[in-house]
């Protein structure tokens, strides 16, 4: 009963934590039977995030903006100076805080916004919370992050595909495609594969840049995945040359269709 009690009082506290409270739960920690403990430590995981607790992880962010990193980084349209590779350390870290993550996001901070996907729980997000957040996701970095890390993982990701696929917003609608890609993939069934082949044919060339890239990805997908419709895939590429003089550094694949696809079915047939 003890337990009990400590839980709602616990439960109920915001901001820091009084000594005398932390007190109290080790206490009871260290006292109760392991399955008691476990549900004091559960209810104290899940406690309203303190609005110190943003500001301390916003204050880490900032230490770790690098302005070289910005400047590269803007060039590719994300306004954020953090290394990637610090970013995910500082996500190790901090561990899974749904709670946490949606409060980073509420912050609208790129590098902020890019942390809370990491530390997220995918699953726990409804479809409308989803469609908000890709509607609100300014950069590409954390559009794509959001796209790939958390929608893909979400229940909701095949109607958010096919609502976002419809979208008049190029970027929103680069979204359904990139879900639609990953259908290609892994579950064609059901997509008509003909059909997007048409589409692409019909509008990637004037599409923009984002939309563009998307279609491009999802008609090199088909051409990889699906021998039936590769030389079609492969034509088209060809006609209306998308992304074929894309700089692409040494060791790296062309995204230009054609290139891209011959490439990845070669790897398939040498393994």
């Amino acid at each position: 009963m003890l337990v009990q009690v400590l839980v709602v009082v616990v439960a109920g506290v915001s901001g820091r934590w009084p000594a005398s409270v932390v007190g109290c739960i080790s206490h009871v920690v260290a006292g109760t039977t392991p399955a008691e403990a476990t549900v004091v430590e559960t209810v104290v995981t899940e406690m309203p995030v303190a609005a110190t607790a943003v500001a301390e992880v916003m204050a880490e962010l900032a230490a770790l903006e690098d302005p070289r990193a910005r400047a590269v980084n803007e060039k590719h349209g994300d306004d954020h100076g953090v290394n990637l590779g610090k970013l995910r350390a500082l996500a190790k870290r901090l561990k899974t805080q749904q709670e946490l993550a949606c409060r980073l996001w509420e912050t609208g901070d790129t590098a902020a916004r890019l942390l809370a996907i990491l530390i997220c729980r995918p699953k726990a997000f409804e479809r409308d919370e989803l469609d908000a957040m890709l509607r609100a996701a300014r950069t590409p970095k954390v559009h794509d992050w959001l796209v790939n890390y958390v929608v893909k993982k979400n229940s909701s990701a095949e109607e958010l595909r096919v609502v976002w696929f419809a979208d008049a917003d190029p970027v929103v609608a680069s979204a359904g495609w990139a879900l639609t890609t990953d259908r290609v993939a892994k579950q064609p069934e059901g997509l008509d594969l003909a059909g997007l082949l048409d589409v692409i044919e019909t509008e990637m060339q004037a599409a923009p840049d984002r939309l563009q890239w998307a279609m491009n990805h999802c008609l090199a997908q088909i051409g990889i995945e699906h021998d039936e419709h590769r030389a079609r895939a492969i034509a088209i590429g060809e006609r209306l040359e998308v992304l074929k003089d894309y700089p692409t550094p040494a060791g790296c694949t062309s995204p230009f269709a054609p290139v891209w696809i011959a490439e990845m079915v070669r790897r398939q047939r040498d393994k």
